[in-house]
C-alpha cells in the first residue's frame, strides 16, 4: 500500500537562508517548486544523494496555513509517503475509523493526496500521496529519455546507474570482477 518514504517537509521562516543551506552546505539539488495562494505558501522540492528529497515550506503572505505552526517552532511540519493508489489507502482508513482530510488531486490528476492529522497518527502529520516522482525533480538527476540503466566505464571498474522507481537514479560502483560477475548472471538468468 505504501511505496515509501518520499519526502520530509520543513516549515521555515526565512526561505532563502534555509534554501541556501541545503543547495551550498548539504549539495541538495532544486527540483519543482510552486505557489499556493489560496493556502499562501510556497513549496520547494530538493533532492539529496541518490534517492532522498526534503520539502521547504514557507508562507508567502500573512494568512498562510503555516502561521500558527511557525508561531510556535519551525522545523519538521509532515511527513510524505507515496503510494500507488491513493483511493485504495483512502477506503482502508474508512475500514479502520482513522480519519483523514484534504484528500485532492491537483494538475489534471498526477498528484492526489490526504492527510492524517498527528492526533490521529502519534504526533505525525503524515501526508499521503499518489504521483510520478521524476515529475518533481530536477531533470539533471534523471536519466535521459525512457532509459532505464546506464553503463559507464571507470577508473576501477563500472558504474551502474538504474532509474529508481521512486524517481531519479541510483548508482553503483562496481569493480572489473564485480561488473564480470553481473554480466555472467544477467546471461545465466536469461537463458531457458
Amino acid at each position: 500500500m505504501i511505496s515509501r518514504i518520499d519526502h520530509i517537509a520543513f516549515a521555515v521562516r526565512d526561505f532563502t537562508r534555509v534554501a541556501d543551506f541545503f543547495r551550498s552546505i548539504l549539495g541538495a539539488v532544486p527540483g519543482t517548486s510552486s505557489v499556493d495562494p489560496d493556502l499562501k505558501y510556497l513549496a520547494q522540492v530538493f533532492s539529496l544523494g541518490d534517492l532522498t528529497r526534503i520539502e521547504l515550506l514557507n508562507p508567502t503572505d500573512k494568512g498562510s496555513f503555516l502561521d500558527n505552526f511557525l508561531a510556535q517552532r519551525q522545523g519538521v511540519h509532515h511527513i510524505c509517503l507515496e503510494t500507488p493508489d491513493i483511493l485504495k489507502v483512502r477506503s482502508v482508513l474508512e475500514e479502520r475509523g482513522i480519519p483523514y482530510f484534504g484528500f485532492h488531486a491537483y494538475a489534471g490528476g498526477s498528484w492526489k493526496e490526504l492527510f492524517i492529522h498527528p492526533r490521529d497518527a502519534f504526533g505525525i502529520l503524515i501526508q499521503i500521496a499518489e504521483f510520478t516522482p521524476d515529475d518533481f525533480i530536477s531533470d539533471s538527476l534523471k536519466l535521459k529519455g525512457d532509459a532505464r540503466w546506464s553503463a559507464e566505464k571507470s577508473p576501477t571498474g563500472v558504474t551502474l546507474t538504474l532509474k529508481h522507481p521512486g524517481g531519479g537514479t541510483v548508482r553503483v560502483d562496481l569493480t572489473k570482477d564485480e561488473a564480470a560477475a553481473l554480466q555472467r548472471d544477467l546471461g545465466k538468468a536469461l537463458r531457458p
